[in-house]
């Protein structure tokens, strides 16, 4: 089996703004992490419900002090695993400290810098640098599952599909009203892009009229803000992923172009059942494997009052490995 994305995913995926660079697995970002260090939000054993986690306002700020806020994610590409939304946020007159710490574009960051930096976020240290950065972040991430992921992609919502974009879109307009609705005075935002810029730009701003709103894209090396959150996204998606490894660790990055990754997809494909929720069904390496398989036979589904729940699981998988050929609800 080819270690490759299948086109069909590259083609969705671009065309949800994803960049193709960020679709293709780098064996540095293959990392095993430490389980003794725990992000705030991962919890073991590792849900499929997607969750959020708000860490309480820091200490340094103040009602009414203007906050600069930005917002990135991590694991759109990836068919296993979690796609992780995060934002973090300060003082505005606190901003231009960033650079001095090291938060700079998270993918030029190797993986122990970037637990580094999220770490001192996180604890309320000995150090002075530790207290600094617990002080004066606030953060919030938003892990959305790969069964939920699938499951929006795969239904309709009211006539529509709900696609990765406009889940994206919700979790960062929930994520920032539920900062806004803890009291923080938000004057500006940053947003890596979701889809064209401009557009999504116009459409924060009609969700947040009275505060600055930026999207663009690389947005995490360009404001410092946006790496903060890069990181906070990046290493809690690396986490929440080895949290619940079923492999053993064979299952690599997540990303279909690792070749650890499908090998490990084809290995552990279920003969029923296809694989656990840590799969993105609604991926088209998913979809190619199942309907490749030669045990792979089509369900005749025969209830037509049922064609809500016929239609979800035809998309799901469109087939069932085995000898079943027909089924009835």
């Amino acid at each position: 089996m080819a270690a490759a994305i299948a086109s069909q995913d590259i083609e969705e995926l671009s065309q949800n703004g994803v960049e193709r660079e960020d679709l293709q697995f780098e064996g540095a970002s293959q990392v095993y992490v430490d389980l003794d260090f725990l992000p705030p939000g991962v919890k073991v054993p590792f849900p499929d419900i997607s969750s959020t986690y708000h860490t309480p306002i820091p200490r340094a700020i103040k009602p009414g002090d203007p906050c600069i806020l930005g917002v990135d994610e991590a694991g759109r590409g990836p068919v296993l695993g979690a796609m992780v939304y995060a934002l973090s946020y300060c003082l505005k007159s606190y901003a231009e400290k960033l650079p001095s710490f090291g938060f700079a574009d998270s993918k030029q960051l190797t993986h122990a810098i970037r637990m580094s930096l999220f770490t001192r976020i996180c604890n309320d240290g000995q150090s002075s640098d530790d207290s600094e950065l617990f002080e004066n972040i606030g953060w919030a991430t938003r892990i959305m599952t790969a069964r939920d992921i699938s499951s929006g992609m795969l239904r309709s919502q009211t006539g529509r599909v709900y696609n990765l974009n406009e889940q994206a879109h919700d979790a960062t307009i929930t994520l920032i009203n539920e900062v806004l609705a803890m009291g923080v005075n938000v004057t500006e935002i940053y947003v890596d892009t979701v889809g064209p810029p401009a557009s999504y730009q116009a459409k924060l701003s009609t969700y947040f009229p009275s505060i600055k709103v930026i999207v663009t894209k690389k947005a995490d090396s360009l404001f410092p803000i946006v790496s903060v959150a890069s990181i906070c996204a990046k290493v809690t998606r690396d986490i929440s992923l080895m949290c619940r490894d079923e492999s053993d660790g064979r299952w690599g990055s997540g990303y279909p172009s690792d070749g650890k990754t499908t090998k490990w997809l084809k290995d552990a494909l279920d003969p029923v059942f296809g694989w656990s929720g840590v799969v993105r069904f609604s991926w088209q390496t998913s979809k190619d494997l199942l309907e490749k398989n030669e045990g792979a036979v089509k369900v005749d589904w025969n209830d037509q009052d049922s064609a809500d729940i016929r239609q979800s699981a035809m998309q799901s998988s469109g087939y069932w490995i085995g000898k079943l050929v027909t089924s009835e609800f």
